[in-house]
C-alpha cells in the first residue's frame, strides 16, 4: 500500500511546494510593487499629511492601493476556479469539487499574505515626515 500510495504522495509533496514557492513570489513582488508605490508618491503623501491626512488615512489609502488588485485577482480565480471543477470532478475521490472549507481557506491564506505584503509599504508612507518630503521636492 505504501509503494503504490509513494508517487502519489511525492506528487502532492511536490505541487504543494511549489504553490507556496509562488505565493511567496507573489507577495514579494506585490510588495515591491507598493514599495515602488510608495516611493514614487513621497511627495503627494507629505503633501496630504501636511495638510491634515491622519495617518491612519494615509495607510488605509496605500493599503487600499495595493489590495485591490489582489481582490480583483481573486475574484476573478474564484470564478474561474468554479468553472474549471467540472472538469476536474472526475479525478477527485471522496471528496465534491466545490469544497466550501477549501474555498475560504484558499480565500483566507491569499487575502493574509496580500495584506501581508502591504503592510510595510503602508506603514512606511504612514510614517512619512511632511517636511522631509516635501524639503525633498
Amino acid at each position: 500500500m505504501g509503494r503504490s500510495t509513494a508517487n502519489s504522495s511525492f506528487s502532492a509533496t511536490l505541487v504543494l511546494s511549489f504553490a507556496g514557492f509562488s505565493l511567496l513570489l507573489a507577495a514579494i513582488g506585490l510588495y515591491g510593487v507598493l514599495a515602488y508605490l510608495v516611493t514614487q508618491r513621497t511627495g503627494e503623501i507629505g503633501i496630504r499629511m501636511a495638510l491634515g491626512a491622519k495617518r491612519e488615512r494615509v495607510m488605509r489609502l496605500i493599503l487600499m492601493n495595493g489590495l485591490r488588485p489582489a481582490l480583483m485577482g481573486l475574484g476573478i480565480g474564484i470564478v474561474a476556479s468554479l468553472g474549471v471543477t467540472r472538469l476536474i470532478g472526475s479525478v477527485l475521490y471522496g471528496t465534491s469539487p466545490v469544497d466550501a472549507s477549501v474555498f475560504l481557506s484558499v480565500i483566507a491564506t491569499l487575502l493574509l499574505s496580500a495584506t501581508g505584503a502591504c503592510l510595510l509599504p503602508a506603514w512606511r508612507a504612514a510614517r512619512i515626515n511632511p517636511m522631509c518630503a516635501l524639503r525633498g521636492e
